[in-house]
C-alpha cells in the first residue's frame, strides 16, 4: 500500500468514526424538548457537518491527486482534519454542558 492510500484510509477511517459520533449526538439532540437548548445546538451541529463535507472535499481532492503530487495536497487535509476535530469536541463538550 502506498503512502497516499493509507493516508486516505486512516484520514477515511477517522472520519467515518466522527461521522457516527456526530449521528450519536444528532439525534441525542432531537430528543431535547427545550426550543432554545435545540437552536444553540443546531448552530454547533451545522458547522459540524459544513466541517465534515469540507474534509470530504478536500480527501476527494487528494484521492484524485497523482502520486507525485499528493503530498502538497496533505496539509490542507490535516488542517480540515484538525478543524473539524476541534469543532467535534467543542460540540461535544457544549452539548454534555447542557
Amino acid at each position: 500500500m502506498s503512502k497516499k492510500d493509507a493516508f486516505l484510509k486512516k484520514i477515511n477511517n477517522d472520519l467515518k468514526a466522527v461521522q457516527i459520533r456526530f449521528n450519536e449526538y444528532k439525534v441525542q439532540a432531537n430528543r431535547l424538548q427545550i426550543e432554545d437548548q435545540n437552536k444553540q445546538q443546531a448552530k454547533y451541529f451545522a458547522d459540524l457537518e459544513r466541517k465534515v463535507i469540507a474534509t470530504k472535499a478536500k480527501l476527494k481532492e487528494l484521492g484524485e491527486a497523482d502520486d507525485d503530487t499528493w503530498e502538497l495536497l496533505a496539509d490542507g487535509v490535516v488542517n480540515t482534519w484538525t478543524d473539524l476535530q476541534s469543532t467535534l469536541e467543542d460540540t461535544v463538550t457544549t452539548f454534555n454542558e447542557s
